[in-house]
Parts: C-alpha cells; structure tokens; sequence
C-alpha cells in the first residue's frame, strides 16, 4: 500500500499515456468488460458557505482494480469578472481536498490513496482530446480557449496532441490571468497563443472551442458559432440552450449522474446538473444556485465509446458543428488513469509506504 501525492503522479504520467489509458477503458467498457456508478453528491449548509461531499466509482477488469474517487468542498457562489462562479476550497482558500482510493479487484487489497489534483486535470483534458479526436475536423488549426486556469492547460495539452493546432487565442475575465496564461503556453506547446479581451474575439475564425472556467452562466453564445466548429466544455453551465440548439451534433462520455425524484425533500440538483442528497431545509435547498440541465445528461445523446464501436456516426460533414459534454463515466476514467499511474510509480519505486494493516482487520462486517 502506498500513497502517491501530485508530484509523484506527474513524474509518471503525461498527456499521451493518459489518453491513451483513456481510449483503451472505453474500448473495454464497450466489450462490457468496465463500469462505473455516476457521481453522486451530499450537501449540508455551513453558512455563509455550503460543504458538499462527492463521489464517483469505477472498475477495469483488464487493470484489475476499483477506484473511489472522493472530495471534500466548501463551497462559494459568487461574481467574479462579470461572471456568476462556483468557488471549492478545503479549510482555506487555494487549498483543497480530494483523494483516490484504488483497490484489487483481484484480491481486494487495498493498493494507494492518492492525491487527485494532477490526475483530475490530466483525465479531464485526456477526454476533451478524445472528444476532438472523434468529432472534430481533422484539419483544424485555430482552438479558441475561453478560460486559463487548470483544466485549460491540459485541455489545450490534449487537444494539440490529436489535431495539427497553429493558434490558440484565449479570454479569461482578468487580463493578468490571460497574458500569463498567454506566455506560459506559448512556450509549452511551442505554437502562438493570443490574449484577447473577449470571448467573441476568441471565437472568431476558430476551428475548436474549448469551455474551461467555473461559470455558472454560459461564456459564449449561438450567435458567434460558425460552421464546422467543435465545442468541449467543463460545465453543464458553461452552454446555454441557445448553444445547443446551434449543435448539429451533441455527444457526451456517458452517463455524469443518477436520475431520481428530485422534487423530494431530501434530494437536490447540484449547480452543475449533479444529482445530490441534502441535510438542510426547503429555504437551504433553494439557497444551492439552480442548474441548467439542458438535457446535456439525455440518455438518447450518444456517446464517444459508441462512436468508438461503430455505433453512432457521430460528425458527418465537415460542415456541421458539433458539441461534447466532457462529462460522464468519470469513475471509470480515476480507475484507468489512477491504475495507470499507481503501475508506473510503483515501476519506479515512487510513493510513501502505508501499513496495510492500516486497511485491512480481523472483524468482519
């Protein structure tokens, strides 16, 4: 049993490997051979913020190994640069909380927690690479990046990776952000990266758009979508119905969450669509900003694992633009990613030993 923190997992894992662990779980989950079980969500009001507990599982049976991801969050609703935001912190501000725990499905033996920071991003960014490879136009050239923060970068990372990417301009709300975002990723990915100062400017000519930021209202509109663009977002928010309606072609992962009643007392929607579970009261529930939903979680959306099986055609025309909701089977992809980088670091003799005996007992449930 080991643990592995950020650092460990970033001297293992880069961009390609992580789609490529990513490809091959949803070939395996085709071959139903890998599942996973929807996020799920647990609030309880703490004014002046709210906590919320998350949790989403996963299983490779080629891997071996089942992956709980977990997260512990304060959360804040709040205007930043003209936009309404969701803010997640642990204790203080800039710090967080968020763990992987992997297991032997071979066995059951508890294998590693690990910090899931690095991961998150790597395995968010790997799916909107995923998305692009099977949706985009293989001639694309110009990514309009809106957002530059995290999953930004590893977005863009992904998406250079599967297409021939020359330009990428990109806004965020705080000019500062953008131009270092701008200088950084200029250098990283050795192509040219311009700031502008709206999302508009940044649409204009792009042959990809990526959604990477917090908000809590939708970033761009139907209006500045052109043919033969493709869309990635982070956030059910991010898109509004206006966008949607313009798609030709809306895809997702898979299934991001469960369906219930959720007009029961004890039962909410989270800000981004997440089914959830309450401890408060009808004035605290609707406290929690109201999701869009815009049937993005539509069971009758496909998918990219069914693009991958032949089961859907997915982009037909270079013409058409087309639209990934980059969530669903998230579980699966901790299971992946995490089996992934617990395999190599474990190659390399990297992680802090953990008594097993820490896990394991001799009373039995």
């Amino acid at each position: 049993m080991i643990f592995l923190t950020n650092e460990h997992i970033q001297q293992v894992l880069d961009m390609k490997t992580c789609i490529d662990a990513m490809e091959e779980a949803y070939h395996e989950l085709n071959e139903q051979r890998a599942g996973y079980r929807p996020r799920i969500d647990f609030y309880v009001p703490h004014e002046p913020h709210y906590y919320r507990w998350g949790t989403m599982e996963g299983a490779s049976r080629k891997l071996g190994v089942f992956a709980i991801r977990m997260k512990s969050d304060m959360l804040a609703w709040e205007n930043q640069g003209g936009f309404m935001v969701e803010d997640k912190f642990c204790m203080e501000r800039g710090r967080y909380c968020g763990l992987i725990f992997l297991l032997s499905t071979r066995n059951a033996e508890p294998l590693a927690l690990m910090n899931d920071g690095y991961l998150q991003h790597m395995r968010v960014g790997a799916c909107a690479g995923l998305g692009t490879k099977y949706l985009a136009r293989p001639n694309s050239k110009v990514l309009a990046m809106i957002g530059s923060g995290g999953m930004a970068r590893t977005y863009a990372e992904a998406i250079k990776h599967v297409r021939p990417i020359e330009v990428m301009r990109v806004f965020s709300p705080t000019r500062a952000n953008r131009d270092a975002f701008a200088a950084e990723m200029t250098e990283r990915l050795d192509m040219e990266v311009i700031p502008v100062d709206s999302p508009e400017k940044a649409l204009a000519g792009a042959d990809i758009v990526s959604l990477t930021t917090d908000s809590l209202v939708p970033v761009i509109k139907a209006e500045w979508l052109e043919p033969g663009m493709h869309i990635n977002n982070v956030r059910n928010n991010e898109a509004g119905p206006d966008v949607l309606a313009r798609a030709d072609v809306r895809a997702r992962l898979g299934t991001s969450t469960l369906h219930a009643d959720r007009d029961a007392p004890d039962v909410v929607t989270g800000s981004d669509g997440m089914f959830g579970f309450i401890a408060g009261n009808t004035g605290e529930k609707k406290a929690i900003p109201a999701s869009p939903h815009h049937e993005i979680d539509n069971p009758g959306i496909g998918t990219i694992p069914d693009i991958m099986a032949g089961r859907w055609a997915g982009r037909s025309s270079d013409g058409q633009i087309t639209f990934l909701n980059n969530q669903g089977t998230q579980g699966l992809q901790f299971a992946a990613v995490g089996a992934t980088a617990y395999n190599l670091a474990r190659a390399k003799g990297l992680g802090h030993p953990l008594p097993l005996e820490w896990f394991t007992q001799n009373i039995r449930d």
